[in-house]
């Protein structure tokens, strides 16, 4: 028998059999006769908790973890009052009586892995599962949004190794297996490059295209992109216009998104597939915080005293690819504390946040971002995430929203912090009301970091190279240079993995009655300097410094001033 706490929860010496016994004899549950005899729930659910071993959870727990509504859909937990969730590899079973032997047993039968059981107060599941509930919904559209015939029909492509090898046609071995090595390489699109001579592959890692292989003869060419617009549901006898399609693929035993684009060229057409694998998305970034990310501590720091204000709006900038979304996904992960209404819009919603209420921009049915956002400020936001303003009518929606009240969070392009003023003016955004909703822009890029596996010191590069980078040999005095020969795990790039870096602009009134007086951009950027702004340059540098990349990686994605 199991002893129970100590004396001030209940009576020394009794044991859960002993409860036990007495609740049945009485036609109860132990957790409703604890209930009763304590007058509290959540002290008898404690208490049971205890007692068993078994952890109990509050609501502000959940947050830690991603919810597994694949395995166990959101229509169950809500019938049954329960949750599931993904923490690395472990499945964590949330229940409020850990002695339900018949929800346990549901469990059991339809999980086929292993889980832990956990204790937690019902009001807070069902509280939880009520955030969630609008959210996965929405989610769930968007992932039908736009859907192709063939994903409406429910086809989708086998990319497991028997997939690959069972059907005949080389062609369709070519483009599946291709597809499946994407995947297990983490590429985030596949090139199909048609030449004079046949066909290039190329994948893209860590934002660099790496040349995989190629098919020789234009005919086999021409197939490989005509099994992709079948599996896209396009039209194959189109050749002289760029198509755009979806389709939908399978790896053990979860189902991927590909997006295609079909553009045509002097030698034919060239094929780009984006892959979109949401539960990859969702299971990496469990967690997801700032410093994840790789930013430096004064930046995260920066950030989350801006990501906190009570209004305003925050803009992140950069060019496509550079980790824009992820960095807002992981602001508002860190003020997702369930007391404030959190509603974003997006194109597409690209993994799902547990408890925010995501919207799929929909163009071709009316919803764009500037219709959507009028709608989501009469839903009673505290904070609104804009996945990007693309327009004048969106930008003006958006700094509205930030003078009356809200947070909003949002990105733009834009090459540095202060090209941003110059894209919101161009929109004939009134300056007094930009620079009175701004709270900071932080510009990112995303520098490939050296392979662990191969990584090596470097000699200090000659005066040339430090001249072309903008250094001296005097700056780098002590710096630990480094460089990668290549290896199996990085497969031969030298690099794995990709950090952020950042150039933030707080904006003080300094700043703001200079950007009204239009005063010249280096005037700007001297008083940004005394307040504390970092240049994206100098960040990246910081990263050569420590030894994690190198001065070409630097010079690819930053500018030399």
């Amino acid at each position: 028998l199991l002893a129970l706490p100590p004396r001030t929860a209940l009576g020394e010496g009794e044991s859960i059999a002993g409860l036990s016994r007495e609740a049945a004899a009485q036609g109860q549950t132990l957790l409703g006769f604890l209930t009763q005899r304590l007058g509290d729930g959540r002290a008898a659910q404690e208490v049971i908790a205890q007692a068993l071993g078994v952890r109990y959870c509050r609501l502000e727990d959940f947050a830690a973890w991603v919810p597994a509504f694949d395995l166990m859909p959101i229509a169950e937990t809500l019938r049954r009052n329960c949750l599931l969730f993904r923490d690395g590899e472990q499945l964590r079973f949330i229940v409020p009586d850990p002695l339900d032997d018949r929800l346990r047993a549901w469990a059991d039968e339809i999980l086929t892995q292993s889980f832990e059981t956990h204790a937690a107060d019902g009001e807070d599941i069902v509280a939880y599962l009520a955030r969630c509930e609008e959210s996965v919904r929405a989610f769930e559209q968007s992932t039908t949004t736009g859907e192709s015939s063939n994903e409406r029909s429910g086809h989708v492509e086998d990319l497991s190794l028997r997939g690959v090898n069972e059907d005949g046609s080389p062609v369709v071995r070519l483009v599946r297996s291709t597809l499946h090595d994407a995947l297990k390489a983490g590429t985030s699109d596949v090139h199909f490059e048609s030449g004079p001579s046949g066909l290039a592959i190329k994948y893209r890692i860590d934002g660099v295209l790496n040349a995989i292989g190629s098919v020789d003869g234009t005919a086999v060419a021409e197939q490989v992109v005509s099994r992709i617009k079948v599996l896209a549901e396009l039209d194959i006898s189109e050749r002289r216009i760029p198509q755009d399609g979806r389709f939908k693929a399978a790896l053990q035993g979860r189902e991927i998104d590909f997006r295609v684009s079909i553009m045509p060229s002097v030698f034919g057409e060239d094929a780009v597939l984006r892959i979109l694998d949401k539960r990859a998305l969702t299971e990496g970034m469990q967690g997801l915080r700032l410093e994840t990310l790789g930013f430096d501590a004064g930046d995260i720091a920066t950030m989350r005293r801006l990501a906190m204000e009570a209004y305003g709006m925050i803009l992140v900038t950069g060019p496509t690819g550079s980790g824009k979304t992820t960095t807002l996904y992981a602001a508002l992960t860190e003020i997702n504390h369930g007391r404030d209404k959190i509603v974003t819009i997006e194109d597409p919603v690209e993994y799902q946040l547990p408890g925010v209420l995501q919207i799929p921009v929909n163009e071709a049915k009316g919803l764009t971002f500037s219709r959507g956002l009028r709608s989501i400020l009469r839903h009673d936001p505290d904070k609104i995430m804009v996945g990007e303003i693309r327009d004048p009518d969106t930008a003006q929606i958006a700094v509205q929203a930030a003078l009356t009240g809200h947070l909003v969070f949002t990105t733009i392009h834009a090459n540095n912090v202060f090209d941003v003023i110059g894209r919101f003016l161009h929109m004939e955004v009134d300056p007094y009301s930009l620079v009175s909703a701004l709270n900071g822009v932080v510009a990112q890029r995303l520098l490939r970091v050296l392979c662990p596996a191969c990584a090596v010191p470097a000699p200090t590069p000659d005066g040339e190279t430090l001249r072309l980078s903008g250094l001296s040999v005097e700056r780098v005095q002590g710096w630990r240079f480094m460089d990668s020969r290549g290896c199996a795990q990085c497969r031969g790039s030298g690099y794995k993995g990709r950090h952020a870096v950042a150039e933030i602009l707080v904006f003080n009134d300094e700043i703001r009655e200079m950007i009204i007086a239009r005063d010249p951009i280096r005037k700007l950027k001297d008083a940004a300097c005394r307040n504390g702004t970092r240049f994206l340059r100098d960040a990246a540098m910081q990263l050569v410094e420590e030894g994690l990349t190198t001065l070409d990686e630097v010079n690819r994605v930053t500018f030399v001033a």
